[in-house]
């Protein structure tokens, strides 16, 4: 390689290492004149690089941000550290898996041999999800707005398709949007999650980002909070895996299932199930909501005696209501012979 290449490429890599290089420390680093300095600068600028002036005793150079992408400068940890993150980008779910291949493409066809190798042995496939969970690919446009918000900790207002939409609200207007200070963006088992304060419901919230429509503009600038758990990653493994300060689902419930234990544990594996009888056995299972607990206790077709507490008897009640009216029943909460909505022994799974 040229002398004068040589010393370019050296001179870019130290500018990449920190913000700001005095003039004479960059000619001692590089063994040359100040004035050689100068010169190869001039070089880098005409092949893209915006290096600005610093003013000031010494002088100085700083490599700025520029209007176009110049050609960049890897040492061997960051090349093989940059192919292994566009191999995880090809998975991502977020509408860049054909960028991601192409640029993996090029950064590998320009490494060096052994650099190659090392990328190689590690490859990457994606496998497709089972046709029961087909989630939504995530617009990224909508990651980079939810990401800008989050770095400007401006207030966000958004859309939100729930897993059941709804146009309305309960009072039968048009649902208003969501409004949230927006605090982290994460990824948690393959999909794209949005950690925010909802300003109108007074509590910390994760949403789906792919279910996200943002509104524009942003609000004003906030302060941000404290997480209850004290980290972004604390948070979330919390909220998803249901555990509190108190180390439990915030709601919990006892019922009686006519069914066996053997068969009801294989579908349920983190709650506590105790064999009864033969074909009867008493179930303890948490969830983030009531309504959810009923839905997941009802998917068993069996009789469901439930042994507490009152609001989820009370949940069994509004769903039962919910599907005598789907289904093009009337009345009230719904009328049983023998009990009221949601007694003991009166539902069955679907």
């Amino acid at each position: 390689m040229p002398k004068t290449s040589a010393r370019l490429l050296a001179l870019l890599s130290l500018l990449q290492a920190r913000r700001d290089w005095p003039g004479a420390l960059l000619a001692a680093r590089l063994d040359v004149s100040a004035r050689t300095v100068r010169r190869d600068v001039e070089r880098l600028r005409e092949l893209g690089y915006p290096i600005a002036a610093l003013k000031g005793p010494d002088g100085g150079y700083r490599l700025a941000a520029g209007t176009q992408l110049p050609p960049l400068l890897f040492d061997d940890e960051q090349a093989v550290a940059l192919a292994i993150a566009l191999q995880s980008a090809t998975t991502a779910g977020v509408g860049i898996e054909e960028a991601a291949a192409r640029a993996l493409h090029t950064v590998r066809q320009v490494m060096p041999a052994r650099l190659r190798h090392r990328i190689d042995i590690l490859r990457v496939t994606a496998v497709e999800r089972s046709p029961t969970r087909a989630d939504r690919q995530v617009d990224s446009g909508v990651l980079m707005a939810l990401g800008a918000a989050v770095h400007a900790r401006e207030v966000l207002r958004f859309d939100y398709t729930a897993v059941t939409p709804r146009q309305v609200d309960d009072d039968g207007g048009p649902r208003a949007p969501r409004r949230v200070q927006p605090h982290h963006l994460v990824t948690w088992g393959g999909r794209w999650y949005l950690v925010a304060w909802d300003l109108d419901r007074g509590d910390w919230r994760t949403f789906r980002a792919d279910r996200i429509r943002p509104r524009t503009p942003t609000g004003p600038r906030f302060t941000p909070r404290e997480l209850p758990e004290g980290d972004v990653a604390a948070f979330v493994t919390s909220r998803f895996r249901g555990y509190q300060d108190s180390g439990d689902w915030p709601c919990r419930g006892e019922v009686i299932l006519d069914l066996p234990a053997a068969v009801v544990s294989g579908y349920l594996h983190d709650a506590l199930v105790e064999e009864l009888g033969p074909r009867r056995c008493r179930l303890v299972l948490g969830s983030w909501s009531w309504i959810g607990l009923a839905a997941t206790l009802g998917r068993f077709n069996a009789d469901i005696e439930v042994v507490g507490p009152p609001e989820l008897r009370d949940a069994f009640a509004r769903l039962a209501h919910r599907y005598a009216a789907t289904a093009g029943g009337s009345g009230g909460p719904f009328s049983r012979p023998g009990g009221s909505p949601g007694g003991p022994g009166q539902q069955r799974g679907c």
